[in-house]
């Protein structure tokens, strides 16, 4: 298609966006008395208006049942975390059975590592992606020192080459290749944080596996942002948190997939409790753990069903939608963006560098060359929502549920004007 950066032209695509009602599901905040522009959702996505009818009917529960509504409530606290299997599912690419929702990130992660990180004298190396989030690189200096073991000599990184700002999957392949034996897992970010990229995680999972790796991925910026075949691609096992491109709220559940191959053991490493015993003999307080026949046995504790009612209510219209449409959407709006940020580039005279591959979600990591954090002050100032990198980088990530045509336009109109008045003021 051929794009126009103009106001009438973005109001056509705009109408014709089959997903375009969908942004009245959202609340906005207000700056100057305006909805923002908002491009955070890589971070926090928006509130949908129907969270508030799941949690008041939690609530209501709650006041009218007391401890019954572990059983007697319309959706039964006891098993309120079932009802988001199948749509996860779907948004994945999974078996129902090979998907949970329980505590944060990072938790899932460091149970996922106490059943697929188990090294050995022989096998022991951890392969990730240089500069992973900080979390992820926590995470995995404390499980190789939990093993006793030391961290410099156990984690290899798959580094950029010189020059460039995305990573090469041959390089990755290669760098599996050159461990070989040694590789006991794999554990990048499907998408990462800062670039935007999106690995080819079916090419990197088979080159793990073919060296008899443990493969595993951590999809925080890629769960309902791109599509996944987790079940497929072979996965060992993901983790994600779902306040992102999920929308489920700040800091709330993450849930885990875990390959069905690996579903029903009993003598799998991994760290146990009570609600990942087998249902029907659960409160039978039997003292011998017998693990759910599917990820459940991952659950140590009871779901907390005040906050998987938001997650359910955003996996509703993930289902009434569908990942095609919304990577559809998602594909022209992101690419009609790169075309207003090149058009205003030329208009001001300026470079901006867009550092995000091909390979991508719906964000937009733009090199800002010759601006600062005054360009990014005067955005938020002014009713645009994004998110600043040091030195001059920022992230735009237009959520295919809720931004719209319209705010690209707009979006740039404001960059140009943010970037002549620099100049303006010297």
């Amino acid at each position: 298609m051929l794009f126009h950066n103009s106001l009438e032209f973005a109001q056509k695509l705009d109408a014709e966006d089959p997903l375009g009602p969908y942004r009245d599901e959202f609340y906005f905040p207000k700056v100057n008395g305006k909805e923002v522009i908002y491009f955070t959702g890589n971070s926090l996505g928006l509130q949908p208006k129907r969270t508030q009818r799941y949690i008041d009917e939690i609530m209501t529960d709650w006041k009218e049942l007391a401890v019954e509504g572990h059983f007697h409530a319309d959706k039964p606290w006891w098993d309120y975390h079932e009802r988001l299997a199948e749509p996860l599912a779907k948004v994945i690419g999974a078996k129902p059975e090979e998907v949970c929702v329980l505590n944060t990130l990072t938790v899932n992660l460091h149970f996922l590592m106490a059943s697929f990180y188990t090294p050995s004298p022989d096998r022991f190396k951890i392969l990730c992606e240089e500069k992973a989030f900080p979390s992820d690189q926590y995470m995995l200096q404390s499980q190789v020192r939990w093993h006793g073991l030391d961290p410099e000599k156990v984690i290899v990184t798959v580094k950029k080459r010189k020059g460039e700002h995305f990573w090469r999957t041959e390089d990755v392949i290669a760098k599996v290749e050159e461990i070989g034996d040694e590789l006991a897992l794999i554990l990048i970010g499907g998408v990462n944080y800062y670039n935007g990229q999106f690995f080819d995680m079916q090419a990197i999972t088979q080159a793990g596996r073919s060296v008899g790796s443990n493969v595993g991925w951590d999809l925080a910026h890629a769960v309902g942002n791109v599509e996944l075949e987790l079940h497929s691609w072979d996965v060992d096992f993901a983790a994600w948190c779902s306040y992102k491109y999920m929308n489920s709220g700040p800091g709330n559940a993450s849930g885990i997939f875990v390959h069905e191959r690996h579903l029903g053991k009993d003598g799998i490493p991994r760290l146990e409790g009570w609600w990942g015993t087998k249902k029907e003999t659960r409160f039978l307080m039997k003292p011998q753990f017998e693990p759910m026949p599917n990820a459940d046995a991952w659950q140590v504790s009871n779901p907390p069903v005040l906050a998987l009612a938001p997650y359910l209510a955003s996996l509703e219209m993930f289902n009434e939608v569908g990942m095609t449409a919304l990577v559809e959407k998602r594909n022209r709006l992101t690419t009609y963006l790169e075309f207003i940020l090149k058009e205003i580039d030329k208009e001001v005279d300026s470079t901006f560098e867009i550092i995000t591959p091909l390979d991508r979600g719906c964000q937009l990591s733009v090199l800002l060359h010759g601006e600062g954090r005054p360009l990014f002050d005067f955005l938020m100032e002014n009713g645009v929502i994004v998110d600043w990198r040091e030195p001059n980088v920022i992230r735009l990530a237009p959520a295919p549920f809720y931004c719209s045509f319209t705010d690209m336009y707009q979006f740039g109109q404001l960059l140009k004007q943010g970037i002549l008045t620099r100049i303006s003021n010297g």
